[in-house]
């Protein structure tokens, strides 16, 4: 299941940044106001969401299988657990940001 998580999470990914990275050069020289209103966007809003939750929970995955195989003992427990609420963190800050500009 882990395996198939990572893998949907990447597919998941790939068009949104895609999506991004486009739409971000069609903002070009826009204004600040101009780029708020783009992301004041009930759509854009959602994908730039989508993009947060996804992108450390493909980052939790991808490190726990690295922790997973390469430390040992204690430290693997501890790693396992600081990689959590790191990315439960980033997250939450992620979105946070995001609704402070909506709001």
């Amino acid at each position: 299941m882990h395996w198939w998580m990572q893998r949907l999470t990447a597919a998941v990914l790939v068009p949104i940044v895609v999506w991004l990275a486009f739409s971000v050069a069609m903002l070009g020289s826009a204004s600040h106001e101009a780029v708020v209103r783009w992301l004041q966007s009930p759509v854009v809003m959602t994908l730039l969401m989508l993009l947060v939750v996804t992108t450390f929970y493909h980052t939790k995955l991808g490190m726990q299988v690295i922790i997973e195989d390469y430390v040992r003992g204690w430290l693997k427990a501890v790693s396992l657990i600081l990689l959590n609420l790191i990315c439960v963190l980033l997250t939450v800050v992620g979105i946070a940001a995001l609704l402070k500009i909506v709001l």
